[in-house]
């Protein structure tokens, strides 16, 4: 099982535990692959912005 699959299940897991049953596995896997992209971004962000930190003069 994949890691996005695993992290589809637990969403969906957690969203159950919460009375939401109105999605389907595919709409958990596109939410899934949305934050994995969101936080890719993130990540590419932050580090663009370190290394812009880094080549500052002081």
């Amino acid at each position: 099982m994949s890691v996005k699959a695993m992290m589809a299940t637990i969403l969906q897991d957690q969203m159950t535990s919460r009375g939401i049953n109105s999605l389907s596995r595919s709409d958990y896997e596109e939410i899934v692959e949305h934050l994995v992209e969101q936080l890719r971004e993130l990540e590419l962000s932050l580090a663009a912005r370190e290394l812009a930190g880094k080549h500052e003069p002081k």
